[in-house]
């Protein structure tokens, strides 16, 4: 059974708007459709595709776990950070500086790739890669 592409990823924020916020007024992913489930959230889109799942407050319920929203992660855990692929480095730059995201910047060896590295509002691993013009 080979596995096919990612689909999404599930964040638990600890602010639900500021989260979603940051992923599409900072990084330019669409809020789209979600269907009618029993807790607040947020499917966001990047290039049509539900790529980030926001997840507001659940009730405990059989095979639910609820970790909630009141620790502070310090890192990312295991989990280091997702990748997106981007264009328009230029443009992406200067919206991250006038949203005051902080960024580090690389270029990839032999390919001259540009990369962004950054955290998101809970602290999560997110890489932009630009491909060398």
């Amino acid at each position: 059974m080979p596995l096919g592409g990612l689909q999404h990823y599930t964040i638990e924020p600890q602010d639900l708007e500021r989260t979603k916020n940051f992923y599409c007024e900072v990084l330019g992913l669409e809020n789209g459709d979600r269907p009618p489930l029993d807790f607040p959230g947020y499917w966001l889109y990047s290039g049509g595709v539900a790529t980030v799942h926001l997840m507001g407050t659940r009730k405990p319920r059989e095979g639910i776990v609820v970790r909630g929203t009141e620790k502070k992660y310090e890192d990312t855990g295991r989990l280091d950070h997702i990748a997106f692929s981007a264009t328009d480095v230029d443009g992406v730059r200067k919206r991250l500086q006038q949203h005051n995201v902080k960024f580090r910047e690389s270029i990839v060896p032999r390919t001259g790739d540009t990369q962004f590295f950054m955290y998101d509002p809970d602290g999560v691993g997110v890489e932009l890669n630009f491909p060398k013009a």
